[in-house]
């Protein structure tokens, strides 16, 4: 069967799915805004990449979340605007440089009471809730930081998700590096999750799909 012809080019094409996605909310676009003019604005999640995760969080009635890898703070707001009023978000980072930024827009949106801001290394986070019995409890997991430890990383979020909750790796697709040869890795985060996207697609712990949003995520729910 002929396929129907196809036009405009992939860049075309995204710039019409982004241009057809409903507002952010307002406090989120004057953080965007702002971090427009940072210069490491680019680590910023992508709209639809907040948009989608946080359309999943209250299809699931998500109430208790992890993000690892703060920044300023945009995605933990999204998320914290999806869930109840007494749910929570665990947001690790290992710095308050950019966590400051994000946490005037956390209160201005109504939400800071929602975030807890554990600023310590993200395993060392995860290890001391399972310490605190907190194992099973968790219904979605971001993680957008500290690739280096993602393996160790998706291990430990495994333990605290309930079942059927979500873990969702941020930039797994690597900006493309991933395309290249292995022998061509120039990163050291690059093969870290070149391994964890294989080990992930045969894991039977999961089921996961890979999302062409953004820098790609990962979702994977946990069976």
């Amino acid at each position: 069967m002929n396929r129907p012809r196809e036009y405009g080019t992939d860049e075309e094409r995204r710039a019409y799915i982004n241009s057809h996605m409903s507002q952010l909310h307002p406090v989120m676009k004057k953080l965007r805004e702002l971090m427009e003019t940072h210069p490491r604005g680019f680590l910023i999640s992508s709209p639809n990449t907040a948009m989608i995760l946080s359309n999943v969080l209250q299809l699931a009635g998500v109430k208790k979340c992890i993000e690892v890898g703060v920044f300023t703070g945009y995605s933990s707001l999204a998320w914290a605007l999806s869930i109840p009023e007494d749910g929570k978000v665990v947001a690790c980072d290992i710095s308050t440089e950019f966590t400051d930024i994000g946490k005037p827009f956390w209160k201005e949106a109504g939400v800071d009471h929602k975030i807890d801001l554990r600023i310590a290394p993200a395993v060392e986070t995860l290890q001391s809730l399972i310490e605190a019995g907190e194992s099973g409890t968790f219904d979605f997991i971001y993680v957008d930081g500290d690739k280096l430890n993602a393996d160790v990383i998706y291990e430990l979020s495994l333990k605290l998700l309930r079942t059927n909750g979500i873990i969702a790796f941020d930039n797994s697709f690597m900006h493309g590096y991933l395309l290249k040869p292995e022998e061509e890795d120039e990163r050291q985060d690059v093969p870290v999750i070149r391994k964890l996207n294989v080990k992930i697609q045969q894991d039977p712990r999961v089921t996961a799909v890979m999302l062409d949003v953004g820098d790609g995520v990962y979702m994977c729910r946990k069976n």
